[in-house]
């Protein structure tokens, strides 16, 4: 997996999806973790955001805080109808600053299952020698 640059892969499996995130800073890795959990399940280029949903998470370890902005994303999608177009990963203080540019998923064709849950089952962040890295599976 490459860590000079960013991104992201997806497996998806029967009741899970696992995405696998890479990128120079911790931020960005997580914000790309965003990014294909949404693609998992509207694919690529929705459309331009309609809001802006700005969350400050908290979490213990680095894992910890990746998933805390994943969950933030099943909860806006569950209770608001919202998905991601675009996501910004500030660092602050006390954690994480998830800034979403979301879209109303109920004007996306959805081509894949749709998150339930994150998983804390191999769920990782870490640092590298080349950047950071992630995995985390969310049920489906």
């Amino acid at each position: 997996m490459p860590r000079t640059d960013a991104g992201h892969r997806t497996t998806a499996h029967t009741a899970d999806l696992t995405v696998r995130a890479w990128a120079p800073t911790r931020e960005r890795c997580v914000a790309h973790a965003v990014a294909g959990v949404v693609e998992s399940v509207v694919g690529t280029g929705p459309p331009p955001a309609t809001t802006t949903v700005e969350r400050d998470l908290e979490g213990a370890t680095d894992a910890d805080l990746l998933a805390a902005v994943i969950d933030e994303v099943v909860y806006l999608l569950e209770t608001r109808g919202l998905l991601p177009a675009a996501t910004e990963v500030l660092a602050t203080p006390t954690g994480l600053r998830a800034r979403f540019s979301m879209v109303d998923a109920d004007a996306l064709e959805p081509v894949g299952a749709v998150p339930k849950a994150v998983s804390l089952h191999r769920l990782r962040c870490e640092r590298g020698p080349e950047g950071w890295w992630c995995t985390v599976t969310i049920d489906v």
